[in-house]
């Protein structure tokens, strides 16, 4: 079932929650497969939550190997899962999750609006 957001005014489908809702957990290959799909990019939730899981992924698989030298990488990881499991949900119920840092540098750069 559909629903409209009230903020945007765009419609939010069932597809559109579970397409972000992958992009959230299976980060960083379902965004990539999602933004390589046109009709799916085309899809103004999805292209939101991938874009942002792409980049929220990349740097904490970055950083997570960077620190995994000392055991601080390891627990990094682990709450970067956690972390993103809850995004995850909260996309699928249809919210537009904000990220602190990765949603601003996404917006500076052009490749997401805020809703």
């Amino acid at each position: 079932m559909a629903q409209i957001d009230p903020t945007t005014s765009t419609v939010i489908t069932d597809d559109d929650k579970l397409w972000s809702l992958l992009s959230w957990i299976f980060t960083p290959l379902v965004p990539i497969i999602v933004l390589l799909l046109e009709d799916k990019k085309q899809r103004a939730f999805i292209k939101y939550n991938a874009i942002q899981a792409l980049v929220l992924g990349v740097a904490g698989y970055v950083i997570s190997s960077i620190l995994s030298f000392v055991v601080i990488g390891c627990i990094t990881g682990l709450l970067l899962l956690v972390y993103v499991i809850y995004l995850g949900i909260q996309a699928y119920n249809g919210k537009w999750v904000t990220v602190p840092v990765v949603t601003d540098f996404c917006v500076n750069q052009g490749w997401i609006q805020r809703p």
